[in-house]
């Protein structure tokens, strides 16, 4: 399904030596700028296969830029949170949207604060909001079914979310935009999520399942409990990575594995959030593995499987700040550090330009 959607290219690493030269000339110890200078390599690397008019030896010459940077928050409710995995109702979803759109919520604030465009996609939230309300409507239907006891969704939501996701980036490619972040919001999406993970590298739930908006013993009890139920029940049918999600996922867990495809399609920097992004990011990898130079994973979350997820996925988050808000919060504070390698890429003087002795 996927593969015959997106048309995925990884991007060249034909200039690599050059672009390495460049990062190792700069007034500075070999390596001394860490993680920023695997980031600016990755930076270049996708930049200019973008635009295959710069792949020349004087490609590290061509200054990295950032166009029109946009975070998306994909919004969707889920049959399992009327199950008691959750210590917040359905519509706490919705009434945040609302938040989202009035920019009192956390990634508002840092959105504004860091430079980053916002849009919010209804994906399949419970009630359909006002035409007027300024969020993307790609609705896929009205929440989700429970999973533990019916598929989530069909095959054929998965692949109209696919296509949904794929015109969105394709629209935001088409103005400019040479970098998009991932977030989300959905009450029983960590369920969801900790189910795909599980089903996907086939661990045990409880290695997976974490507690989310903060529920007590007994509820995570509960909350295993109905997703080991949910595997148990659809494990004959779990032949396919869109048959996982079709079974376990969440609409906005579809459609933010749609938007990873869609970016890597177009050569555009994605920035992976938290759990639940990066269990879209998974999805995407296990069905696309050249998406993964087009990645960026913002942070390690609190929530338990992130970390294994990660590791899984030999993926270096760019901060660990404890954080377990979702939204997209974690995406939005690493944009700095992502602007922070290119400037030195950019900006930072050579030994040569500095009169500096080559101190490696």
């Amino acid at each position: 399904m996927a593969l015959s959607l997106f048309s995925i290219t990884a991007p060249s690493r034909e200039y690599d030596d050059v672009i390495e030269h460049k990062i190792n000339q700069k007034t500075k110890p070999l390596g001394a700028l860490g993680q920023l200078e695997s980031l600016a390599l990755q930076i270049a690397r996708v930049q200019y296969s973008r635009d295959k008019t710069l792949m020349t030896p004087q490609v590290a010459d061509v200054a990295l830029h950032m166009i029109k940077p946009t975070l998306l928050v994909f919004a969707a409710d889920h049959g399992i949170a009327a199950h008691g995995v959750s210590i917040a109702p359905s519509e706490v979803t919705t009434q945040m949207v609302h938040n989202f759109i009035n920019g009192g919520a956390a990634i508002n604030v840092f959105c504004r604060q860091v430079g980053y465009a916002l849009e919010v996609i209804d994906c399949g939230i419970l009630q359909p909001l006002d035409t007027d309300s300024g969020v993307v409507n790609q609705r896929l239907g009205a929440g989700t079914q429970a999973m533990h006891l019916q598929p989530a969704m069909s095959l054929a939501q998965v692949r109209l979310g696919f296509e949904m996701a794929k015109q969105l980036v394709a629209r935001h490619a088409d103005n400019g935009t040479t970098i998009i972040a991932l977030g989300e919001m959905g009450i029983g999406n960590t369920s969801a999520a900790a189910a795909v993970m599980a089903a996907v590298l086939k661990l045990d739930v409880e290695l997976c399942v974490g507690r989310g908006t903060g529920i007590d013993d007994a509820t995570l009890i509960k909350k295993i409990t109905l997703i080991n139920q949910a595997i148990d029940l659809h494990r004959n049918e779990l032949v396919s990575f869109e048959a996982i999600l079709a079974h376990l996922g969440g609409f906005e867990i579809v459609q933010m594995t749609g938007a990873i495809l869609a970016a890597a399609e177009q050569k555009i920097l994605v920035v992976i959030d938290g759990f639940i992004a990066t269990a879209a990011a998974l999805v995407a990898l296990k069905l696309a593995p050249q998406s993964n130079d087009y990645l960026v994973f913002a942070h390690e979350s609190h929530e338990q499987g992130h970390k294994l997820m990660l590791q899984t996925l030999q993926a270096a988050p760019l901060l660990s700040l404890g954080l377990r808000l979702g939204e997209g919060t974690g995406a939005a504070l690493a944009l700095p550090l992502i602007q922070a390698a290119m400037n030195f890429y950019n900006q930072m003087a050579s030994f040569e330009n500095a009169g500096v002795n080559n101190v490696v």
